[in-house]
């Protein structure tokens, strides 16, 4: 979908994933593990900075993890924005399941993968569930929104799950049905439209010719 055509005088969110990591290649579940870019997702994130900084963005919010941190700095670098880091936007806490392959969790925890595969509410490895990573992550992007002026574009740089829990919090969406969002690939964002009705999908998975989701809730 375009982002042309939001109202007039209307804000606008970019809610940018971080580039590509070794675990994100390994399919391994990152969760609040603090794992860095490959070269790869170095790379990637420089030239989505490009295109990002052709908004024109006011300001620049961002997880503390490295992956995150890491890409914020290339667009930072770029626009001369001060980069605010705030832990509510890091990745889903997931407990036992972190450093395991989808594969590992199947074979450890059938039962579990298997119910949120289905689109049940799980504590994954014994960790958060999706609406209470929106409860943490969507206050924090109001808050930054807050502070724009009119027509002010907000850059968001978070994590798959992440993004997709504070969007659906954000349109109105009930949670059963935030999986239907869909991924985001690395390095790739969504864009949110303030309307007369409050916010809008106008972009989602934006950025890159079509690559695989990698590791989408890490």
């Amino acid at each position: 979908m375009s982002a042309q055509g939001a109202g007039p005088g209307g804000r606008k969110i970019v809610l940018w994933r971080h580039g590509q990591t070794l675990w994100n290649l390994e399919r391994r579940f990152q969760g609040t593990t603090d794992i860095a870019l490959t070269e790869a997702g170095i790379q990637q994130a420089r030239r989505a900075a490009r295109l990002l900084a052709g908004l024109g963005p006011h300001a620049i919010v961002a997880s503390d993890l490295r992956r995150t941190a890491a890409t914020a700095a290339e667009l930072a670098a770029l626009t001369g924005l001060e980069v605010t880091y705030d832990e509510g936007l890091r990745e889903t806490y997931a407990g036992s399941w972190q450093g395991l392959t989808h594969e590992e969790i199947l074979e450890r925890h059938p039962e579990q993968y298997t119910a949120w595969k289905r689109g049940e509410p799980v504590r994954r490895g014994g960790g958060e569930l999706e609406a209470e990573v929106a409860d943490r992550a969507a206050p924090v992007v109001e808050r930054s929104v807050e502070k724009l002026p009119a027509g002010g574009t907000l850059v968001v740089v978070s994590h798959g799950g992440t993004i997709r829990t504070t969007i659906g919090r954000l349109l109105g969406l009930a949670p059963g049905t935030w999986e239907a969002l869909g991924g985001l690939s690395n390095c790739c964002w969504s864009v949110l439209g303030e309307g007369v009705r409050g916010w809008r999908l106008m972009e989602h998975n934006a950025g890159s010719l079509p690559e695989p989701v990698l590791g989408d809730d890490d």
